[in-house]
């Protein structure tokens, strides 16, 4: 394993050079985080399908157990256990519209990762950096345990268990365990662990932060140890249900499905399981006794148990319903974890939408009602009260607001606007309107990928590393 060693050592010094201002080093938090012969048990997968561009590039590589899906490159890079996920990636001759001018696109949009460490990440294009349009880019960077990287080109930055960057141009950044950033670009910061931060320049601000001691029930991280808490308990808990899903090459679901929906082969389904139309169920979803209504989806890294997502409901990658009730057109955000109990349901009513990094906890019954917001970390009716408010008075709002450990500044109809648009673009994108013959989007893409795998060298000096391997249409 020693060209495995030199590749990490290589990829900890390009991301320490680019913390260098920050005076970070990334290699405490990272050294034996995952053993090396681990990541030789696993193979990596690759999906072909004539709906998604096809263009892989693997080369001087370990890849263990990630799944690749449209054009990607990946040079000199340690991937383990991620989902690149390049489906809705921009084609040549498209126009990107970026406030009032319109940019051509000269070549194929294409993933490319570059001296860089992800685990258990998801990566989903495509890049809304103007600068950027025809590359989506990940770079002399590492980010841990299911970490989101949406729609964000990376460069330099190091990013904490269960930490998201969406929509954001990050250069030189250090963001702590379980922090949201959606922020246009951000460069050279040091983001506290908690912090859920949603800005559109000159528009408005949105800042919520969790209490360390609170959020350290959750999720902790620190130099020298692994990930612990909760959510990383809850996922280690199920282990072994993701381990069977790879025992074997083909395996035929027991669940049955609509012909306009997708459940993807390497999803967990757990007994009692309603798939109804237009229905979208990600890898590395897992759904236990649960009814999808019409037009739901379930994204990657997503756990739905015990409950009842009515219809047109969006999980955000990550997401996590424990007995609970959704009512319709209800929007669940990434690394969102909503936790009622078998004796005290969580209600939430339509249209509502739960900000990205909300932790739901309660021991009584708790109700939602339609048409809200709400964000942070709420355990009973009180603090739901604090931080939660009706969506039409959101909109209605304009200037600035403080509430406990949240504060905005700004329009926020803007805010309220984006959301909703973004989740009606979402829906539309998994096919949830599907109607025969319009509005084809994932659900029905997905039902026929071909699934491929790439096993690493089994010994010497290249032990774990695979081939280099390039495949075109």
């Amino acid at each position: 394993m020693i060209e495995l060693q030199n590749l990490f050592d290589r990829i900890v010094q390009r991301v320490n050079i680019n913390l260098r201002e920050l005076e970070y080093d990334v290699k405490p938090f990272v050294d034996n985080l995952i053993p090396f012969d681990q990541m030789l048990k696993f193979y990596a997968i690759y999906g072909v399908t004539t709906n998604h561009l096809l263009d892989f590039h693997f080369r001087h590589s370990n890849l263990g157990g990630t799944y690749f899906l449209g054009k990607c490159h990946v040079n000199n890079s340690l991937l383990y256990k991620s989902d690149i996920r390049g489906d809705e990636l921009k084609q040549k001759g498209e126009v990107y519209r970026y406030k009032d001018i319109d940019i051509p696109l000269v070549t194929d949009e294409g993933i490319e990762i570059e001296n860089s460490f992800l685990v258990k990440t998801l990566v989903h294009c495509f890049s809304h950096d103007p600068e950027t349009l025809e590359k989506f880019f990940i770079t002399n960077t590492i980010s841990t345990h299911y970490a989101n990287i949406h729609g964000a080109p990376i460069d330099g930055s190091f990013l904490g268990p269960f930490a998201t960057v969406d929509l954001t141009t990050m250069n030189d950044c250090v963001v702590g365990a379980y922090s949201y950033i959606q922020a246009g670009e951000v460069d050279h910061l040091n983001i506290e662990p908690g912090t859920l931060w949603v800005r559109s320049p000159g528009n408005f601000e949105f800042r919520y932060q969790y209490p360390q001691e609170r959020l350290s029930k959750y999720i902790q991280f620190s130099a020298g140890r692994p990930p612990r808490g909760e959510l990383i308990e809850f996922i280690r808990e199920r282990k072994k249900d993701f381990e069977r899903i790879y025992d074997r090459v083909n395996l035929e679901s027991s669940v049955p499905v609509s012909d306009n929906a997708a459940l993807d082969r390497f999803a967990v389904c757990k007994p009692r399981i309603q798939i109804d139309e237009n229905v979208l169920v990600a890898q590395h979803a897992y759904l236990e006794n649960t009814h999808m209504g019409k037009g739901a989806n379930a994204q990657e890294n997503c756990f739905i148990i015990n409950s009842h997502l009515k219809g047109f409901n969006v999980t955000a990658h990550g997401g996590k319903i424990i007995n609970a009730d959704l009512g319709e057109n209800g929007f669940v955000g990434f690394n969102s974890y909503l936790k009622g109990r078998s004796d005290a349901r969580l209600t939430i009513g339509p249209e509502c939408i739960v900000m990205p990094h909300t932790i739901i906890d309660i021991e009584k019954p708790l109700e939602i009602p339609a048409g809200h917001i709400v964000w942070g970390l709420i355990t009973n009716s009180a603090e739901l009260a604090e931080n939660s408010v009706a969506i039409e008075k959101l909109a209605g709002f304009k200037g600035s607001l403080t509430r406990a450990n949240m504060s905005f500044e700004g329009n926020g109809k803007i805010l309220v606007d984006a959301f909703q648009a973004r989740i009606h673009h979402i829906l539309e994108a998994n096919g949830a309107f599907y109607d025969g013959s319009g509005h084809v989007g994932h659900a029905q893409k997905n039902q026929n990928i071909s699934f491929n795998i790439v096993h690493p060298y089994p010994d010497g000096d290249s032990e774990g590393m695979c081939p280099t391997i390039r495949i075109q249409p």
